[in-house]
């Protein structure tokens, strides 16, 4: 690996640390600069997911204060996200690539229409909350969607914020904020036990020069992102989550194009 391969590799870790924190998507930085040295898809997933480890640590660290009062729905939700991880790393060591491809625009879609109808049906959630009329029900659903949501992330990662900011906006009591602190410590969980999981079982397919430069420029990244994006009013923050959603779209329905 030249210094300049390694120079990129590491701009673009704190990039991804950086965006990560605030939203997601931090993959969709990372994984074409990898693909473009030459790392194969497969490897480069698992080098990448085993770095951004470090971001998503710095990251909780500095959403540490929004995520005071969210306990109840840490404890809730952070099962259903280690268990689709797992299930996420289980499916990218044995399925083809071909089958994310075409299952992920449709999730990034999802996504996108969920973060912008989300002040909307958030408050018709508060409403029903309010009156009584919120049942069981619908915590079970966000539950099952956190679930989806790390099998996804568990698999290639990118844009796995997004999905889960989309879910806890609609679904979790308290403002954008705090979803945005919760998804941080749901999408690390998910990075921890994919990566526990490639170490078992795919040690072969990670390449840890790789590894080391993306979790110490995320590690600083994941800082940076956690004093911009609590500094972002929520018009800003959800103006952010449907931007970088578009990009994720954008690479992967090229990428299912060019299949």
């Amino acid at each position: 690996m030249s210094f300049l391969d390694s120079l990129l590799i590491a701009f673009g870790g704190l990039w991804a640390g950086t965006i990560n924190a605030v939203v997601g998507s931090g993959t969709l930085v990372t994984f074409p600069i990898l693909i473009a040295l030459g790392i194969a898809p497969v490897m480069a997933v698992v080098s990448n997911a085993m770095g951004l480890i470090a971001g998503g640590v710095s990251g909780v660290w500095g959403y540490r204060r929004e995520l005071r009062g969210m306990r109840e729905n840490l404890i809730r939700l952070m099962p259903a996200s280690i268990l689709g991880g797992i299930l996420g790393a289980y499916l990218l060591l044995h399925l083809p690539e071909t089958v994310f491809k075409v299952v992920a625009p449709v999730l990034i879609v999802v996504a996108l229409v969920l973060v912008i109808l989300q002040p909307k049906l958030q408050r018709s959630i508060a409403q029903r909350r309010s009156s009584g009329a919120l049942t069981s029900r619908n915590d079970a659903l966000m539950v099952g969607l956190v679930f989806l949501a790390g099998v996804y992330g568990g698999y290639f990662v990118a844009a796995q914020g997004v999905l889960l900011v989309a879910i806890l906006g609609i679904f979790m009591s308290g403002n954008l904020q705090n979803a945005n602190a919760v998804k941080n410590v749901l999408s690390l969980s998910v990075n921890v036990v994919a990566g526990i999981s490639y170490l078992i079982f795919a040690p072969d397919k990670i390449i840890w020069a790789v590894v080391g430069l993306i979790a110490v420029s995320s590690l600083v990244g994941g800082l940076l992102g956690a004093k911009i994006g609590r500094r972002l009013p929520p018009l800003a923050l959800r103006t952010v989550i449907v931007l970088l959603g578009l990009v994720a779209l954008f690479f992967m329905i090229q990428k299912l194009v060019a299949a």
